[in-house]
């Protein structure tokens, strides 16, 4: 592991998190990048920013590493804590609703030369 960065207490779901952050592992940054611009969701903004993050932490690590090489070797969402909201129901009653936050971390690592990624 080259670097490392963390986003805490991003106000979305980790069940959506998790279909973004899925697309990038394994991927070398550059296409990770793309990926994230290209996409719709609103997770892949935030994503993309974390992973600008690990980028410059990574040059301010090491600045002799060549980004061009790195990849994203492991990404996770944890699940944050949820904001418990309530909503009026009809006679009186209380329906609850629960905002839910998500932790992401991407960790990057400096691909070898010659090896290959998995494709899968």
């Amino acid at each position: 592991m080259i670097s490392q960065a963390t986003v805490r207490y991003l106000k979305a779901s980790p069940q959506k998190a998790r279909l973004v952050v899925d697309q990038i592992r394994g991927r070398d940054v550059g296409d990770a990048i793309g990926i994230l611009r290209a996409s719709k969701r609103r997770v892949a903004q935030a994503t993309e920013k974390l992973l600008n993050s690990a980028i410059a932490n990574a040059q301010q690590h090491d600045e002799r590493v060549d980004v061009d090489r790195l990849y994203v070797s492991r990404a996770w969402v944890d699940e944050g804590p949820r904001q418990r909201r309530g909503r009026a129901g009809s006679m009186g009653r209380f329906f609850p609703v629960m905002r839910k936050s998500s932790h992401i971390t991407v960790q990057l690592d400096v691909r070898e030369p010659g090896r290959r990624r998995r494709r899968g």
